[in-house]
């Protein structure tokens, strides 16, 4: 049967009863019957709760910058799946996706896969029939059972690690820390890129034998009024200009990014030249809906921070924005802790446009649930009610006074309604 892209996807929906359905073995073994070609000679995941897009896009700027043929798979996407396979910057075809969704097909055989399986198992047999020099694998949910773990990294990033999809991951930091650090391996770099990890993360780094390169002690972060300085503890020292990524957090992505390619292959990467990638790369690099400026009047900002450590870097960043009322346009999903991210903002919102998602996706939350959580965290909170972001988005900007902005967060779902909004 042909099918396009779009049937493709709709198709992979529906080949297995969950969405989510974490284990190696079944994408482990379709990988296998595909032949199982490394993805390429050098292989860089990244795990975390927050951040992994970000030092993903990091990493393969200065990957790239460095004449390198870089791979890039990432999830999920703004606006069309092929944002999610990427090489050398370049979204996959359709034309490749279908080609590579047909092999996989003809390989499970009976196997059931997920959505997210099939996207990973492409994107490995892409970037090596490509013959990228370089693959940064962004890891979907977790860590020591996501898909993307069946191959064995050179070098393992864990960003941050904060309280997020527990029913899958577990009840606290050290359960997710624990879940997130079994993409390591024996003998090779593990980059911590939190200052204050928890003890399950490092418990189950030093138990698989990683080589831990933790921020804050092996490389650090200086910052100075016309740019910033990575220092690494064997000496490597550079001046570096500041990231265009707009959140404060970007220093440390970028920070555990150098890391990661500081480490990779031991030092392949001469101290000049590895100056030159980062340097080039903290130009070039771009990423939708972090913190982006869509511009207009009132201003208006796009981010995807879904949970309370992402709402904490968003309202780290308002208190160094000028002043001006904020107004927020707010959608979740059903299992985010919408609490802990009101509370992160709290008086910093002048008023809530909330959005309801359950129209967009299944996991949608209802706009008179999300107005509850926020009442009852906010007793004062000021806001109104929508049936979607569109509407929501529509009445921020009615609302917002002379001198205020507009930002608009709380899940990919938002974001992608409100970049499409913006597009001709």
């Amino acid at each position: 049967m042909t099918r396009n892209l779009a049937e493709w996807l709709a198709y992979q929906q529906h080949v297995n009863i969950h969405s989510i359905e974490l284990g190696l073995d079944r994408v482990r073994e379709v990988w296998q019957r595909m032949g199982a070609p490394r993805p390429a000679p050098r292989v860089i995941t990244v795990a975390g709760t927050n951040g992994k897009g970000s030092t993903v896009a990091l990493l393969e700027a200065m990957l790239t910058a460095a004449g390198l043929r870089v791979g890039a798979f990432t999830s999920p996407h703004l606006l069309i799946y092929n944002e999610r396979i990427r090489i050398n910057g370049v979204l996959a075809e359709d034309a490749a996706l279908i080609a590579v969704f047909e092999r996989i097909e003809a390989a499970r055989g009976r196997l059931p896969l997920t959505y997210f399986e099939f996207g990973t198992l492409a994107a490995l047999d892409l970037f090596a029939g490509a013959g990228v020099d370089a693959a940064v694998l962004e890891v979907g949910l977790g860590g020591r059972l996501d898909a993307v773990n069946i191959i064995d990294a050179d070098v393992a990033v864990i960003t941050t690690v904060d309280l997020d999809h527990m029913d899958w991951l577990g009840p606290d930091r050290d359960s997710i820390g624990r879940e997130k650090g079994g993409i390591a391996r024996r003998g090779r770099p593990a980059i911590v890129g939190e200052l204050d990890p928890p003890a399950g993360l490092l418990a189950a780094l030093a138990e698989c034998g990683a080589g831990v390169e933790r921020a804050g002690s092996d490389f650090v972060v200086q910052r100075h009024h016309d740019g910033w300085r990575w220092r690494h503890r064997d000496g490597t020292s550079m001046e570096l200009p500041d990231p265009p990524l707009a959140a404060p957090v970007q220093y440390a992505n970028a920070a555990t990014a150098i890391a990661a390619l500081h480490a990779l292959d031991a030092g392949a990467l001469t101290p000049s030249a590895l100056f030159a990638a980062a340097s080039v790369g903290l130009h070039e690099v771009r990423l939708a809906a972090r913190l982006q400026a869509l511009g207009g009047e009132p201003p208006l900002f796009v981010d995807v921070g879904h949970n309370p450590q992402a709402a904490r870097a968003l309202a780290e960043w308002l208190e160094v924005q000028p002043p001006g009322g904020v107004h927020a346009v707010y959608g979740a999903l059903a299992d985010k802790d919408v609490a802990g991210v009101v509370a992160a903002l709290g008086t910093r919102i002048e008023h809530w446009h909330l959005a309801g998602l359950d129209q967009a996706t299944p996991r949608g939350l209802a706009v008179a649930a999300l107005a509850a959580t926020l009442c009852k965290t906010l007793p004062r909170a000021r806001f109104d009610v929508h049936a979607d972001v569109a509407a929501a988005l529509a009445e921020a900007r009615r609302a917002t006074s002379p001198g205020g902005r507009i930002l608009a967060f709380g899940s990919f779902f938002v974001a992608s309604a409100v970049i499409a909004e913006q597009s001709p």
